[in-house]
């Protein structure tokens, strides 16, 4: 019996989740699903983002399933560092994948391609980088202000995340990874994400690779986004670049993601990454499709395959029959969700 934390947190969060669960109730039914209450309302009612006792009671479940967290009312940073970084930090969650696919039924904004023609994974590192933590400030609110933030990047961290990319690209049809980063002026970093890149190739013949400057990629991606299959990255990179790969395969709306420590030593987290969306929350506007597309990442993870693949048809299906216009509501689409999942 898999055991799930599920944290809505704020905005939209409780009713995509919501969604998420029927579909997860009808492909893997005997779930045992436990609610944390994290987020805005927490904060705000105690002061606490995610205290040491409930970090520990997450560590005991299989995986999360997480809504949405972030709040105009809580100062930037507080629930961002408090709550998803340190997750992603105390459970070595070392790979963030985002995969983007441009569905049948979806209009994106290029229109010269095609439905199924466009079908990528973003493999970015999760624990380094700028994301790291590391840095400061000096004379604050003066004229003489310095900030610093700096990128830490380690041989152990950079040499397992590319070989994750390897391995998933391994077990895709086209098998190829390409390398983003920008060498050519982060010289002491680049050199060490490519000479690693270059080892792990190596031991993968049967794996095409490539590499480009980030600028390139963000420029192919939004120009020629066919020509990529598992693209492997840096903190900072990643992050950007996933949202312009969710923007050219239909928005940030459909985005799916995971939070993934591949040993399975910590729970992994999976969550669509819109944001909480707090103009729209309870007016039951929210599209749940990406929360139930990061449902079919937490069962592949979980060793469901079969499981993960009924909820991706389901979301085929549901989007390749929206020709007339409204969706429907949040429940509406997740009760059709969840009955194509269990048929």
């Amino acid at each position: 019996m898999a055991r799930i934390a599920v944290v809505a947190g704020d905005g939209i969060g409780s009713e995509v989740v919501a969604q998420a669960r029927k579909v997860l109730d009808a492909v893997l039914p005997g779930v045992e699903a436990t609610e944390y209450d994290l987020g805005a309302a927490r904060y705000h009612r105690t002061g606490e983002v995610l205290p040491d006792s409930v970090l520990a009671e997450l560590a005991g479940h299989d995986a999360i399933l997480l809504g949405a967290v972030g709040d105009p009312t809580v100062p930037p940073g507080v629930l961002e560092r408090g709550l998803l970084l340190r997750l992603r930090f105390a459970f070595d969650q070392y790979v963030n994948l985002r995969p983007s696919r441009l569905w049948p039924g979806t209009a994106g904004p290029l229109g010269e391609v095609k439905p199924g023609e466009i079908d990528l994974v973003v493999v970015r590192e999760g624990t380094e980088g700028l994301y790291a933590g590391a840095g400061g400030s000096l004379h604050r609110d003066t004229p003489a202000e310095v900030a610093t933030e700096e990128s830490l990047n380690t041989r152990h961290g950079v040499e397992r995340v590319i070989r994750d990319a390897f391995a998933r690209a391994r077990r895709r049809e086209r098998r190829k990874v390409t390398l983003v980063h920008k060498t050519n002026v982060l010289t002491h970093a680049g050199s060490l994400w490519a000479r690693t890149f270059a080892a792990v190739a190596a031991e993968h013949p049967d794996v095409e690779t490539e590499y480009q400057h980030v600028d390139a990629a963000a420029m192919f991606l939004v120009t020629q986004p066919q020509r990529y299959d598992v693209v492997v990255t840096d903190n900072l990179f990643g992050d950007i670049l996933t949202d312009i790969a969710a923007a050219v395969t239909g928005g940030i709306g459909l985005a799916a993601s995971g939070c993934i420590n591949p040993e399975r030593a910590y729970p992994s987290m999976f969550e669509p990454v819109h944001g909480s969306a707090p103009d729209i929350a309870g007016k039951g506007l929210a599209d749940p499709v990406a929360a139930v597309l990061s449902v079919s990442l937490l069962l592949d993870h979980l060793g469901h395959p079969e499981a993960a693949e009924r909820v991706t048809a389901a979301v085929a299906a549901e989007l390749a029959s929206r020709t007339s216009g409204a969706a429907g509501s949040t429940a509406e689409i997740g009760d059709r969700l969840a009955a194509h999942a269990a048929s």
